[in-house]
């Protein structure tokens, strides 16, 4: 049989024959819902016949019958009944299973589970919920409406990517009808986190209100996503609000997985443990810094894709620069936890940066992956894993950590249609347009082209996107392609950096010659374009549509 389990309470599967009962109830369960009316399938069994044959068995039964297609709301409320009433855990069937977990999806949005919860559950299951999304997001009820607002581009995601896009594509065709879809107040200048647990910058400097910065003439509006249906050219809000579009631009950026680390979340600001990748712990990162003279200090690195790969040893070269410039260095233990098995990926700037471990005698250990962490006690464990991939779990004792927590993109995406298999937004590398439908576009750290998570790559990647959908518009007179560029200005102590410009392959893609600036090199100018120079490009230039040094490559 093929029971797909939709929770402990809940399994589906396709047709139940009486000499599956035997079966089902060695697998555990203890009651059976039908949901196929009898006689759609001449193989059919009755309901009376697997009825006989379930309570011979012990089991009880309900029978719910659903004609295909016309699953009611008033269906997914007796699904919902049934589900109180029966003993469980239950087993639910029709013809192939579908029309059982529907009526579970229905019914969850009835009762208030978030949306992209449902869809996971039910796309691991194998069923595919997007017809009904809209009905499920609706509080699990048939809506009335069919569009609350229309617009001609539609972005979704108000952060360096989004705002980029709608300013490079006002820059180019003014007045165009374009909406923002993003429910934050706060933009953020992510890049300058590191800098904020350096004691470089002060967080307050890399913030800014949304609406400061949402491009003149864009409508923003301020929600969250629910769900996608492409093939009717609409978005779905929370509440159930609908947005139709022509052309849509997806980049909402990536979910932060602090709940990845067991533990990770109860200890956060607090018993030494910090992370950069938060606006109010960055502040904590550099007390901590600032504050210890002797121990042991952990610097972790989850698997890949994450934003700014290199930003996890950034904090781990600041760290080690002002602990030598105060000349305590020699009394703290340096270790970095990278869940890889290089200390960067393109293999040019790996000498530059083994002269800094050197220097501040930090001990690499590759492989470890950070599973738990207890900060009371001050220890974590990692998952070491090795070359035949043999694991083991080796617990350490901290007095600060810096953690990187795990990245994947956000639930309403990878549970898309959009998405592809790893769920990623599936796009074309060098357009950038999605692989399936042709009116939408990605950039961003959420789509799936094999190029750093940085906002210098989003930086390139916006000029893109806009020309290309100008293109299909009739608007622009060639395509753009975009060429993988991504920077990751490595600050490996106060004053010098290390700049990392590559593309697709790890090609170097230096944007200086290199008398000024040899980015596989420690260089005080390129610690002068980090902290002076890259700011106010991002804000004044960026996020206003000036491609200074970021005009996409037509190809004709």
């Amino acid at each position: 049989m093929d029971i797909r389990k939709i929770n402990d309470v809940l399994s589906v599967s396709p047709q139940v024959y009486a000499t599956d009962i035997q079966q089902i109830t060695k697998a555990g369960f203890r009651s059976i819902i039908c949901n196929r009316p009898d006689g759609e399938g001449a193989d059919q069994p009755t309901f009376t016949e697997i009825e006989n044959a379930a309570r011979k068995a012990g089991l009880e039964t309900s029978y719910l019958p659903i004609v295909a297609g016309k699953v009611g709301d008033a269906d997914a409320e007796k699904f919902g009944a049934a589900l109180k009433s029966l003993p469980g855990p239950i087993l639910a069937y029709c013809r192939t299973g579908t029309r059982s977990a529907t009526l579970w999806s229905l019914n969850q949005g009835a009762i208030g589970t978030p949306l992209p919860d449902i869809l996971s559950v039910t796309k691991t299951a194998g069923y595919d919920m997007s017809g009904v999304v809209r009905r499920i997001a609706n509080n699990g009820k048939t809506p009335t409406d069919q569009a609350d607002v229309s617009h001609d581009i539609v972005i979704i995601g108000g952060g360096a990517a989004g705002i980029s896009t709608a300013a490079s594509l006002l820059s180019r065709a003014p007045g165009l009808d374009i909406a923002i879809i993003d429910p934050a107040d706060i933009h953020y200048y992510q890049p300058g986190w590191t800098m904020v647990g350096g004691g470089i910058f002060e967080a307050e400097e890399t913030a800014r209100t949304m609406a400061s910065l949402i491009p003149k003439g864009v409508k923003w509006i301020k929600s969250a996503v629910s769900a996608f249906e492409p093939e009717n050219n609409a978005v779905i809000l929370d509440g159930c609000r609908v947005v139709k579009y022509t052309r849509l631009v997806v980049a909402p950026g990536l979910k932060l997985n602090w709940n990845g680390i067991e533990g990770l979340v109860e200890t956060l600001g607090r018993n030494g443990v910090t992370s950069n990748y938060r606006y109010d712990l960055a502040p904590y990162t550099w007390e901590l810094v600032r504050n210890m003279t002797s121990g042991r200090a952990l610097f972790t690195q989850p698997p890949m894709p994450i934003k700014c790969a290199g930003a996890p040893q950034k904090s781990l070269y600041l760290s080690g620069d002002h602990w030598q410039r105060e000349g305590v260095l020699k009394n703290i233990d340096i270790e970095f936890y990278n869940a890889g098995g290089v200390l960067f990926g393109v293999k040019e700037y790996v000498p530059s940066l083994m002269e800094y471990i050197k220097r501040y005698r930090a001990d690499l250990k590759f492989s470890h992956n950070l599973e738990r962490i207890d900060g009371p006690s001050r220890t974590a464990w990692f998952r070491r894993t090795d070359a035949d991939g043999n694991a083991e779990t080796v617990e350490t004792k901290f007095d600060m950590i810096h953690v990187v927590p795990p990245q994947e993109a956000p639930d309403f995406i990878r549970v898309s249609p959009l998405a592809d298999a790893a769920g990623w937004i599936d796009v074309d590398q060098n357009t950038l347009r999605h692989q399936a439908y042709e009116n939408i576009w990605s950039l961003g750290d959420v789509m799936n082209a094999p190029n750093a998570k940085t906002a210098a790559a989003a930086r390139k990647q916006a000029p893109v996107v806009a020309n290309n959908l100008l293109y299909d518009m009739g608007e622009s007179k060639s395509l753009a392609h975009y060429d993988g560029y991504g920077s990751c200005p490595l600050t490996v102590e106060r004053g010098k950096i290390v700049l990392a410009e590559f593309g697709y392959g790890g090609k170097l893609l230096p944007s200086f010659p290199t008398f000024l600036v040899d980015g596989t090199k420690p260089s005080y100018l390129a610690w002068l374009l980090k902290e002076r120079i890259l700011p106010p490009v991002y804000w004044k230039g960026m996020l206003k549509g000036r491609e200074w040094l970021a005009q996409p490559e037509l190809v004709g």
